[in-house]
């Protein structure tokens, strides 16, 4: 039995929590008197909090003492956890379940690898957590993707080596993330954003079961840039 390690990233891969710091933001944002779009949110993904409302505020060409700040950003998460907790099932994304299932099937092992402070409450609200054996998150990393550091620490946990491992991405940062520490990364999302990966689907709807057993098997490897659905059924 071939056993390779499975990494998945949290938001826009298992779940879709983007849409929820859209609309904590643009409450926040709102209520200081900034307008707020969703083309601006785009610019805050993968960006820190404090990073993110300085941003907000140098729009709206506004300033804060520190103390207005630090309210705002506290507000802002209890926002954004307020949304969390009434998360269930029925926000994973289509098919996650049915493969993590398969890789359970198959006795592979699975990890989370996430930015989130809050990838463990999430896994639970949407009754995932039991699937993973190991979770690597924003509490346990020092440095963001595109570092490898993530990654590394959740191969670690399943005590296989960084090549053994296939990571599931939805930002370039992830991807390049996955490449640096030679893992084969499978981009989920657009092909023109990321033509990084090894391989790119849509959604996990795409992906066959061949493919998944490819990669248990080691017929399908890393840079193979040929086309990505030819495993498809």
């Amino acid at each position: 039995m071939h056993k390779k390690g499975f990494i998945f990233d949290l938001d826009g891969v298992i779940v879709d929590t983007a849409k929820y710091h859209f609309l904590a933001w643009k409450k926040l944002a709102n209520s200081i008197g900034v307008d707020f779009s969703e083309v601006q949110n785009e610019q805050l993904k993968g960006v820190s909090r404090v990073r993110s409302l300085e941003k907000i505020l140098a729009w709206g060409n506004k300033t804060l003492s520190e103390d207005e700040f630090m309210k705002l950003m506290g507000l802002k998460n209890d926002d954004y956890l307020s949304y969390i907790n009434k998360m269930d099932a029925s926000e994973i994304l289509p098919d996650v379940s049915k493969t993590l299932d398969f890789l359970i099937e198959k006795k592979q092992a699975i990890a989370l690898g996430s930015a989130s402070k809050n990838a463990t409450p999430i896994l639970q609200k949407v009754n995932l957590f039991h699937k993973f054996q190991a979770i690597v998150d924003g509490n346990d990393v020092s440095k963001a993707k595109p570092d490898p550091e993530v990654f590394l620490i959740g191969a670690k946990l399943l005590d296989l080596k960084p090549e053994d491992c296939i990571v599931f991405e939805d930002s370039v940062a992830g991807v390049q993330a996955a490449n640096v520490a030679n893992m084969i990364s499978i981009g989920i999302g657009e092909k023109d954003v990321l033509h990084e990966a090894d391989y790119i689907f849509k959604d996990f709807t795409e992906m066959s079961p061949a493919f998944l057993e490819g990669l248990i098997s080691g017929t399908v490897k890393k840079n193979n840039k040929e086309n990505n659905l030819s495993i498809n059924n």
